[in-house]
């Protein structure tokens, strides 16, 4: 499956990708509004940071103990169930007088039940699309996403000029409602993708099935930990420039979509695999730079280019694909989005803390150096691994 025709033929793949877009943009307008009130409540760098970020890290903890029901549970029941939590949890962000620490409380439930998201939708994208359509099909889904973030913090920021934070979050809540009202009707009722009742010990189990393979942990560790760190530099944007801070994500967005565009449409695939590590040291470069304060002129195109190196992930994600086996797909995408979620959020804290305690600016700097290191080291890594014997570093099957 190499061209978009063929792809929007495939049935439900259409309203799958509706589905999305509302929650992605319940979850932009949303999130800038929720970082921007917190910001304004507080004056703090790091609690605006975490306001928007952090919720991931409960994701961790959602990966520990729910993704056996990616594999497990009926995907339309637990996505229509995703967005009416999110919608209802966003409402209650949006009531009056609501003290900071009871926002935390309502944006950590959240984060908490989302940890099923990324697999339910992962293995779900698995089942409609051939094997051969997968990364466009990824590379289209991301576009969305960057679309979609696009539109989302260009629409929250000039919003936000104009209305209350709160009102924002209701429109954000709104959103998430259209997505479930999309996903019951537009996708067909489908049974788990594999046997048995989710569990906290199935979950432990097959994470730990999935981790035990040398090939599949550095697969991981690259799709989480560089682009974490970077996450957390994003996560400044409020801090760092709070006037154009949508204007900072719009473009980060627009960069995002560029990659997956040409990594996914135009790359061959013999070329792919070679690309991962350039994109992530793409991905960090350009913030290396921040720490001499550039203006928002600059800052907006260090900010485009250093987002394209985002398309590191769907070279990384097929390379997981092709080492996992089939009834195990959807843990294995909601393990990676867990862990990359999860490191996000660790990034914001980390970059909040920095930001707290220097500028902003240097955060910004220091994480990307760190990212840089990482990705250097888990190349290297990789380099070692394929020198060693064929056996050495064999996937470990069920």
């Amino acid at each position: 499956m190499r061209s978009y025709r063929s792809l929007f033929r495939t049935p439900e793949f259409s309203p799958f990708l509706l589905s999305f877009a509302a929650f992605a943009a319940g979850q932009t307008i949303g999130g800038l509004a929720l970082a921007t009130m917190v910001f304004r409540a507080t004056g703090s760098p790091f609690l605006s940071a975490v306001s928007m970020f952090g919720p991931q890290l409960a994701q961790l903890l959602g990966g520990a103990l729910l993704l056996s029901g990616s594999d497990r549970l009926p995907p339309r029941a637990v996505l229509t169930g995703l967005a009416l939590a999110f919608a209802g949890g966003t409402a209650v962000l949006a009531l009056p007088g609501l003290p900071v620490w009871a926002m935390f409380c309502v944006i950590l439930a959240q984060g908490l039940v989302a940890s099923l998201g990324g697999g339910v939708r992962g293995g779900l994208m698995n089942d409609l699309l051939t094997k051969d359509g997968y990364v466009l099909g990824r590379s289209v889904f991301n576009m969305l996403w960057g679309l979609t973030q696009m539109a989302g913090f260009a629409t929250g920021g000039a919003l936000l000029a104009l209305l209350s934070p709160q009102t924002c979050l209701l429109l954000a809540a709104a959103l998430y409602a259209l997505s479930a009202l999309v996903t019951r009707l537009g996708l067909t009722a489908r049974p788990p993708r594999a046997a048995g009742r989710p569990s906290v010990s199935a979950t432990w189990r097959t994470n730990a099935l999935l981790w035990s393979s040398p090939a599949r942990r550095l697969a991981y560790l690259g799709l989480w930990v560089p682009n974490g760190l970077i996450v957390g530099s994003d996560s400044l944007y409020v801090s760092y420039a709070p006037a154009a801070a949508g204007t900072l994500y719009a473009c980060g967005a627009l960069g995002m979509f560029a990659g997956d565009m040409a990594v996914g449409r135009l790359v061959r695939p013999s070329l792919r695999p070679h690309l991962a590590t350039p994109l992530r040291l793409l991905l960090a470069a350009p913030y290396l730079f921040f720490v001499l304060r550039p203006g928002v002129a600059l800052s907006a195109v260090a900010v485009t280019v250093a987002s394209v190196g985002f398309a590191a992930s769907l070279v990384l994600q097929e390379r997981l694909m092709s080492l996992t086996p089939d009834d195990l797909a959807g843990q294995a995408l909601g393990l990676h989005t867990t862990g990359m979620t999860a490191m996000q959020g660790l990034g914001a804290v980390v970059a909040g803390t920095l930001a707290q305690l220097a500028t902003p600016a240097m955060a910004m700097s220091l994480m990307a150096a760190a990212s840089v290191t990482t990705t250097a080291t888990l190349a290297a890594l990789g380099r070692r691994a394929e020198r060693q014997p064929a056996d050495a570093g064999r996937p470990v099957t069920r």
